[in-house]
């Protein structure tokens, strides 16, 4: 943006400084002159007549002058010592704010790795580039998150092209090919397509936070999400039980509803061959709402857990042959957790499986 040019803070500073340093010095020789002309008696002033009061004493027009004189020497002298003083002043007290001002200018040229580091105690300015130091370390950590999600989306959609690019290359090459085959093959990679852009556009949508906030109920977004998914649930042999209390919160009906069937699905699918279990229970405390979702399963390494919210980190010992998914399952929900102000928490269980528990604000309290 074009500015006018203008004066610099620490000019402005240093007038000021010297400025009210001559105003101060002006007073008070107004001051002395008006004791000394009006209060002649008073014992202080009497004391210092054979002093500089004298020089102004009514009829004494020489002492007058040259005490004028040595007034405008003072003067000058005080706004001299006072721009001096006043520049050297506001330069200390500004290098701070120069420190901050080159980091910005490294920040604005795309180096976010850079940190201001202020040392000395805790001031205006120590705060202020705190605050900027924190600033840019979440953005270097967003920066570094977009380009590796952006890396691995790619990868992820450049897989089911490919696979349709040779299909579609065999039937040309192969006029016999049966096409039935063909076709269902297609559509089996042109759906897993489908499904992994739909999740990134939900993804999208939910750190974009653009949605409606209503009062929705956890409760019955697990109950729903439960009724949706019971076939797959029978079909892998995973009983779900639902339970709790009636948790409102405030958020996305969609996104919410999306959020639970993610959790209850990963449950099902990551579980045990057989005989498997998962638990979705909701509870309401004063201030939030906590939806837990538990499912049995495969012991887990501690150092994997934190990786399944990044989008794409299915973690190769959870994938099963079907229902593997597009790899953006609890990213999503980390995604939409996030959104809706609440906390995400997964948690290995030790005898196998995970425990995920998603915290949000309440929409009311309870009495």
């Amino acid at each position: 943006m074009d500015r006018e040019p203008g004066l610099s803070v620490r000019l402005k500073l240093t007038l000021s400084y010297a400025g009210f340093l001559v105003l101060a010095g002006a007073l008070l020789l107004a001051l002395w002159v008006i004791l000394l002309r009006y209060f002649p008696d008073n014992p202080m002033i009497s004391a210092t007549r054979s002093g500089i009061g004298g020089a102004l004493l009514p009829g004494r027009s020489g002492n007058q002058r040259a005490f004028g004189e040595g007034a405008v020497a003072v003067l000058a002298f005080l706004l001299v010592f006072g721009l001096v003083g006043g520049w050297i002043l506001a330069g200390r007290m500004l290098a701070p704010l120069a420190r901050i001002t080159d980091a910005t200018r490294v920040a604005a040229d795309g180096s976010l790795s850079h940190r201001i580091r202020l040392p000395g105690p805790s001031d205006e300015f120590r705060e202020l580039a705190d605050a900027f130091d924190a600033m840019l370390a979440r953005l270097e950590a967003h920066v570094a998150e977009q380009e590796r999600f952006a890396a691995n989306a790619s990868h992820e959609l450049r897989t089911p092209l490919a696979i349709t690019q040779t299909l579609l290359d065999a039937a040309r090459n192969d006029p016999n090919r049966d096409n039935g085959v063909l076709n269902d093959r297609l559509r089996a990679v042109n759906a897993r397509a489908i499904d992994l852009t739909e999740a990134l556009l939900l993804l999208s949508r939910a750190g974009q936070r653009s949605f409606t906030r209503e009062e929705v109920d956890l409760s019955l977004r697990a109950e729903e999400a439960a009724e949706t998914l019971l076939p797959l649930a029978e079909k892998r042999g995973v009983a779900i039980q639902t339970f709790g209390d009636v948790a409102p919160a405030i958020g996305s009906h969609a996104l919410l509803l999306q959020l639970t069937t993610n959790l209850l699905h990963n449950a099902i699918v990551h579980n045990l061959p057989e005989h498997g279990t998962v638990q979705v229970k909701t509870v309401i405390r004063p201030e939030s709402v906590i939806l837990a979702v538990e499912n049995t399963g495969e012991k887990l390494a501690p150092q994997l857990v934190p990786t399944l919210t990044e989008p794409f980190q299915r973690g190769t010992e959870r994938i099963r042959g079907d229902h593997a998914g597009v790899g953006l399952g609890l990213a999503i929900v980390k995604s939409i957790t996030q959104a809706h102000d609440g906390t995400l928490a997964l948690t290995p269980r030790p005898a196998g499986g995970l425990c995920v528990t998603v915290q949000l604000p309440a929409a009311w309290r309870p009495r």
